[in-house]
C-alpha cells in the first residue's frame, strides 16, 4: 500500500489513517484547523488564554474520540461541535461562580428595553467590514455569556433551535427568546458605539 503522502492528502485521507492510531496525520489535521477552532473558542470565551486552553482540550477529546467519527459531515464540523461543546461547558462553571448577570435581571423585568422601539440598523451599508468586525466584538463583549452563545451558535454555526436547547440544557423557548434580546441588545451597542465614534 503507497505511503501517505501527508502534507498533501485530503482531509478526509488523514481521518482515516489516523483513525488506526497514526498519530502523524492527526497532527497535520491540527496544523491545518487549530486556528479555526481556537477562533471558535474564542467567540465564544471572549478570552485569549481560555480560548486556547478549551481549543487544546477540544483536539486532545478528538483525538480520543476520532473512531467515533463517521465521516457524515467534514472533520472541522464534527471539531468544532467538540470545541462548542467544551465551551459551554466551560461557561456554565464559570456562571455557576458568579452571580445573575444584568442581563438576565433585565430579561426577567422586562426593563426599559421592552418598553422601546427596536430601531433598524444595518451596519454593513455604512462601514468597511474590518471595522465593523472590530465593532461586533466589541459588542458581543458587552452581552452576558447566555446571549453571546445562542448568537453563536445560531448565526455563525446555523444550530437548529434545537440542537440549541439541547447544548445549552435549557427549552427551545428560552432560546428564542435570548436571541430575540440578544438581536435587540447587539443593535442597540453598535448604535452607541457608532454614535460614540462619531461625537
Amino acid at each position: 500500500m503507497a505511503k501517505l503522502d501527508i502534507p498533501n492528502a485530503a482531509d478526509d485521507e488523514l481521518v482515516r489513517s489516523a483513525q488506526k492510531g497514526n498519530m502523524a496525520p492527526y497532527e497535520e489535521l491540527v496544523h491545518r484547523h487549530r486556528d479555526k477552532i481556537y477562533a471558535r473558542a474564542f467567540s465564544m470565551l471572549r478570552n485569549e488564554e481560555e480560548a486556547l486552553d478549551v481549543s487544546q482540550e477540544a483536539w486532545v477529546k478528538g483525538w480520543q474520540r476520532l473512531k467515533q467519527f463517521q465521516h457524515n459531515s467534514s472533520f472541522t464540523t464534527w471539531m468544532t461541535r467538540i470545541c462548542i461543546n467544551l465551551c459551554l461547558d466551560f461557561l456554565r462553571k464559570r456562571q455557576r461562580q458568579q452571580t445573575d448577570s444584568l442581563d438576565q435581571m433585565e430579561e426577567e423585568t422586562g426593563g426599559v428595553e421592552r418598553r422601546m422601539e427596536a430601531e433598524d440598523y444595518n451596519p454593513t451599508e455604512e462601514m468597511e467590514r474590518s471595522e465593523l468586525r472590530k465593532e461586533i466584538d466589541a459588542a458581543m463583549e458587552k452581552l452576558s455569556y447566555e446571549h453571546r452563545t445562542v448568537l453563536v451558535l445560531h448565526e455563525f454555526e446555523r444550530m437548529e433551535y434545537k440542537e440549541i436547547a439541547k447544548s445549552m440544557q435549557c427549552s427551545i423557548g428560552t432560546v428564542m427568546s435570548r436571541l430575540f434580546y440578544a438581536r435587540r441588545r447587539l443593535a442597540k451597542i453598535l448604535i452607541s458605539l457608532k454614535k460614540e465614534r462619531q461625537s
